[in-house]
């Protein structure tokens, strides 16, 4: 080996083991920087689990109270008209004239329309002229009997002769009844060409226009007049709220009644239980139920759909709460209880009745006591919360009560 062969080895493995240090250099540091970060993270992490375990949690709370409670049962109802009348003719002939507008008010005897009279006319003057000779006849067989009379009593006549004329006279005198009845229904049907109103309300849409022919056997009649002044509301209520509604001690058509529309924003009229079926319905398990409206502003619509809320009875001097506050669990309807150290209980209650946002109870829950009523989906048993906007003994920790020492010690120094 030459000597320069010799040096250029040397400066070769000089500077692999440079390189070699350098590597192990570079790794000795990434650990080092590693473990740091591992430390950093895992200490943070602990911290802030620290700081988590400690942290209340925001409630809003509110307090139970002594009240009233109505006891409302509701239903979906239908108005329904106190009657429909269909409008028909009941004479044949040529429609003349409407005299009403459609969808007007009208009041019972108004007139609706006229149907030609003429063919009943005619038909009067015939009976009218029967009648007269009818009358005639009766008059002359009457005088003949008169004298029939006398004549028997003188001899001249025999009785057989006055019999006779006695069955003549009769019969005239039937014949004239007969002429009086067939008078009387041609004045009736020429009163029929005038057609009123049976009843007042409001008519619905034309149902023949005139110059058309009109019959008593038509289905649909002329128009169609369904009152609004009184209306009743027709619903149904489950068959286990009968004991509440119909009690022997009170009559139950002083039960108030109100008409809601569909999602409850706007009362409608108020009105009394009217009628209760007597039976049933074994498909529903319902009893169908009537209230009656005065309707005197004609809020309440024919065959339009409302909310009813009836009021069965009131509960007096309960434990009111938030419903919100209630909640279920396997053993039963529970809610947490704002504890003095600013933590939660859960207790177990007794609900009553619930009506819309209160809830009565007849367990479980004293009066001033306060129930959390938002918030409960973050809470366990013994957690520690805070009521924003609340007094100090509700802050978290106890920092208010040592507050309020701290207050207390200097007023009395």
């Amino acid at each position: 080996m030459t000597p320069q062969q010799s040096t250029s080895r040397s400066n070769n493995l000089s500077k692999k083991s440079s390189n070699q240090k350098i590597v192990l250099t570079v790794v000795a540091v990434v650990i080092v920087i590693t473990m740091i970060v591992l430390y950093m993270t895992c200490n943070g992490g602990k911290k802030n689990a620290d700081v988590r375990s400690v942290r209340a949690v925001p409630v809003v709370a509110t307090k139970a109270i002594i009240g009233n409670l109505p006891v409302i049962l509701t239903s979906l109802g239908i108005v329904t008209p106190t009657d429909v009348v269909i409008v028909k003719t009941r004479v044949n002939g040529q429609l003349l004239r409407v005299s009403f507008t459609e969808g007007q008010m009208v009041q019972q005897g108004d007139l609706l329309a006229e149907i030609d009279p003429r063919p009943y006319e005619v038909q009067l003057m015939q009976a009218e002229g029967q009648r007269a000779r009818n009358q005639a006849a009766y008059q002359h067989a009457k005088a003949d009997l008169d004298r029939y009379k006398n004549l028997v009593d003188q001899g001249i006549v025999s009785k057989q002769q006055l019999d006779a004329q006695t069955a003549q006279t009769d019969q005239l005198a039937a014949a004239l009844k007969s002429d009086d009845g067939s008078l009387e229904s041609a004045k009736l049907n020429l009163t029929y060409c005038r057609i009123t109103a049976p009843v007042s309300g409001r008519v619905g849409l034309r149902q023949v226009d005139p110059g058309n022919l009109v019959s008593t056997s038509d289905t649909n009649g002329i128009v169609v007049i369904t009152p609004l002044m009184p209306i009743y509301v027709s619903f149904s209520v489950p068959a286990v709220s009968i004991g509440d509604i119909i009690k022997r001690d009170r009559d139950y058509k002083k039960i108030g009644i109100e008409a809601w529309n569909d999602n409850f924003t706007t009362k409608l009229a108020v009105g009394k239980l009217w009628a209760v079926d007597n039976q049933v319905d074994t498909t529903t398990g319902t009893v169908k139920f009537k209230a009656l409206f005065d309707n005197q502003d004609a809020s309440l619509f024919p065959n339009e759909f409302v909310n009813v809320r009836l009021y069965v009875d009131t509960l007096k001097k309960v434990v009111l709460i938030p419903s919100s506050a209630v909640q279920k669990s396997p053993q039963g309807d529970f809610v947490y209880v704002v504890k003095d150290d600013s933590t939660v209980e859960m207790r177990l209650i007794n609900v009553m009745a619930s009506q819309g946002e209160q809830t009565a109870l007849t367990g479980g829950l004293g009066s001033g006591e306060t129930v959390v009523t938002d918030g409960i989906e973050k809470l366990r048993p013994g957690a520690k919360i805070s009521i924003p906007g609340a007094s100090p003994q509700h802050d978290s920790g106890g920092a208010g009560r040592e507050r309020q020492g701290q207050e207390q010690g200097k007023t009395k120094s």
